[in-house]
């Protein structure tokens, strides 16, 4: 019997000026007839799977309808717009809900947008129910009560884009609290390299020998060690005075999340890719926003290479290999408890590089947007924001350098210090007397520096390092103080750079 993918459905959003993929399942050898506007296209069901093409609708529009016709039974879609679709992807500040920002509250009793939401459900292969919680989704309008569990950044960032266009703005959302980059990617494409496949690995060293039962009572005995811990846990944060971190663990035990590396766990290699991803591929998009790496910080050395293999795989799965991928660079974090690790600023650093180095990608530039000893910041507002800048800038054509953060573009030690030059629209301003640089010289070792800001150009020194060879900028996993910013209220990025590696491209 056929069906359509279940991303199908009334008041979805189709994209405007880009051809239309609609695609579902069936029995081998099925007749798929799909009408769209003046449009029909038809095909075969083939190895339990149909898609057809229908051509770009050139306008954007509201009201519309796709009939699906196969062997004895039809199905007509309405409300249809056609308009912008993006898909948020990542982990859990993409996830973090709108009712839970500073501005969810004004946003859901105030907004009447032209903002549709899919949420892809977050379930895995291995459920029970996961064919027939993914056969009950479907695209949602806004309103004060549906939208609380939309994505806040995906939601403001959709708002924001629709009222500049002057469309219906869909999205995607597509994301999972706490999960790593090679969730959402694929066997194939983490094999690629070793350096790639390090969970993968680890995955499949702890099922090796082992039968398919075995390995359910693996997950199976976490799931319920876990449950109990989390009782545990909730009680404990309830009831202590001054509730720790490190006192919870004496009180309730080991804390396992995520959980051991196997396939029906969510929080494994691949799985999230399997089952969320591969459902809503290849529904025709605009592009994607990604807001993602916090939890590769424990192992972030491969994260660029992860972060360029997921943006390669993504855009060959749908099919176009300069599909607009708008990256947020992590902002300031640290638990107090925590040493600085550095971790952050590596990650940081891969986001900046893929940016630098993969076409059509943009870099929503958030460092100023962390909070202390909270991995979630309520405020999402300036994330959204510069997202759409980079929408604006990458997808849109307003080839606006105001959009754009001031960037990192070299460094030439001269006169005892450190001469740094950054692109920029507008001149650097100073708004902190700490400066957040340091620099290091032949021994490697970084000192505390001081700058002087003047149009695009920094120059740093310190009388503890005469001799620089090397300069830094905010390379710690927090800070409370981010010095610099240019004219259009955009902050200059982390970077940490040798002479050797000044010309970055």
């Amino acid at each position: 019997m056929i069906r359509t993918a279940p991303i199908f459905s009334d008041n979805m959003v189709l994209q405007k000026g880009k051809i239309i993929k609609v695609f579902g399942t069936g029995d081998d050898g099925e007749h798929v007839r799909v009408t769209f506007g003046d449009f029909t296209a038809e095909t075969a069901v083939k190895d339990g799977r149909w898609q057809v093409s229908l051509p770009a609708r050139e306008d954007y529009a509201d009201g519309l309808e796709m009939t699906v016709r196969g062997e004895g039974r039809e199905r007509t879609f309405t409300g249809i717009a056609s308009g912008e679709v993006w898909l948020a992807g990542g982990q859990s500040n993409m996830e973090y809900e709108l009712r839970n920002c500073t501005t969810g509250r004004q946003h859901l009793e105030n907004d009447r947008p032209d903002v549709r939401y899919y949420y892809t459900p977050k379930i895995t292969l291995s459920d029970p129910a996961y064919e027939e919680t993914m056969t009950n989704t479907c695209w949602n309008r806004f309103d004060g009560e549906t939208a609380k569990c939309w994505s806040a950044v995906g939601y403001i960032f959709a708002k924001e884009l629709s009222e500049r266009l002057g469309c219906t703005v869909g999205i995607i959302g597509c994301n999972w609290g706490g999960t790593k980059a090679s969730y959402w990617m694929s066997e194939e494409s983490l094999s690629a390299d070793k350096d790639m496949s390090f969970d993968l690995d680890n995955m499949r060293a702890l099922c090796e020998g082992k039968s398919e039962r075995e390995i359910a009572d693996i997950y199976r005995e976490y799931v319920d060690y876990n449950s109990a811990w989390e009782k545990r846990r909730d009680e404990y944060y309830a009831t202590a005075e001054k509730p720790d971190w490190g006192e919870c663990l004496k009180v309730c035990g080991e804390c396992r999340y995520p959980g051991p590396l196997v396939p029906a766990n969510p929080m494994s290699p691949t799985a999230l890719y399997r089952s969320m991803i591969k459902r809503v591929c290849p529904y025709t998009l605009a592009g994607f926003l990604y807001y993602q790496g916090e939890s590769d910080d424990n192992h972030p050395g491969p994260y660029y290479k992860l972060l360029r293999g997921l943006i390669d795989l993504w855009r060959t799965d749908w099919g176009d290999s300069g599909l607009p991928f708008l990256i947020v660079q992590l902002p300031m974090h640290k638990y107090h408890a925590d040493p600085d690790t550095k971790s952050w600023c590596i990650i940081r650093e891969a986001q900046d590089k893929a940016y630098r180095t993969i076409r059509n990608t943009g870099l929503a530039v958030a460092i100023d947007c962390g909070e202390y000893d909270e991995i979630h910041p309520h405020d999402k507002e300036q994330v959204a924001h510069r997202l759409f800048l980079q929408a604006l800038y990458i997808a849109y054509g307003e080839k606006n350098e105001d959009f754009n953060a001031p960037m990192f573009d070299s460094a030439l030690p001269e006169n005892g210090a450190m001469t740094v030059t950054v692109r920029t629209s507008s001149p650097l301003v100073m708004r902190t007397v700490t400066s957040g640089f340091e620099l290091a010289g032949a021994d490697g070792t970084f000192r505390p520096a001081q700058c002087k800001v003047s149009g695009n150009k920094i120059t740093v020194f310190s009388k503890e390092v005469p001799h620089p060879v090397s300069v830094r900028y905010l390379w710690t996993n927090y800070s409370d103080s981010i010095p610099i910013y240019n004219e259009s209220s955009l902050p200059l990025p982390p970077f940490s750079i040798s002479p050797k590696e000044e010309e970055r491209g």
